[in-house]
């Protein structure tokens, strides 16, 4: 009877540490959907926004994928202080501050070593279009584990990986000015 109460409570906090991944990554996703790029070497000037071209071709070849992260692997880029913003708030945090608005005040285990962002052109948008190529930004989780205190310790598996869960959302304006 207590193994089977504590494989519900098990299940069901692994289910809200899921949950919470998640919506932290649906957050960050809309945050890097208004933001700056948080890749330096990401080029969105790519289209040419003069009004006065020859119509022509309806986009450019397409560029390359450009992904940061906070904790680089082979083939990435590290991501500018704007990725601070994104997980902590504030650019200028380092930590998690509660009256703030990031990823990890929906779950407090995610740090910038923890998201990869990619930006992909993916043939939306139009030549000569004033805001520049309109861009697909993948943000993803990398390296999170499940606490597991009750039966983990029971069955020797303190800690399960969470996967990816890679939200994806279309850019719009890139600038965020003020922020």
């Amino acid at each position: 009877m207590v193994l089977s109460i504590s494989a519900i409570f098990e299940f069901g906090y692994a289910m809200f540490q899921w949950n919470a991944t998640a919506k932290a990554l649906q957050f960050g996703a809309r945050w890097a959907a208004v933001s700056d790029p948080l890749a330096p070497s990401f080029d969105d000037s790519a289209i040419p926004s003069d009004p006065l071209l020859v119509p022509g071709p309806i986009t450019p070849a397409q560029a390359p994928d450009v992904t940061c992260s906070g904790a680089p692997l082979a083939g990435e880029e590290m991501c500018n202080s704007g990725l601070n913003r994104i997980v902590y708030g504030s650019k200028s945090a380092t930590t998690c501050v509660p009256n703030t608005r990031g990823i990890c005040n929906l779950n407090s285990r995610i740090t910038p070593a923890n998201i990869v962002v990619t930006y992909s052109t993916t043939g939306l948008g139009y030549w000569g279009r004033p805001e520049g190529r309109v861009v697909t930004i993948t943000v993803a989780a990398r390296s999170i584990t499940f606490n597991l205190p009750l039966l983990g310790a029971l069955l020797g598996v303190n800690s399960m990986a969470i996967p990816a869960l890679p939200v994806t959302i279309t850019s719009e304006d890139m600038d965020c000015g003020t922020c």
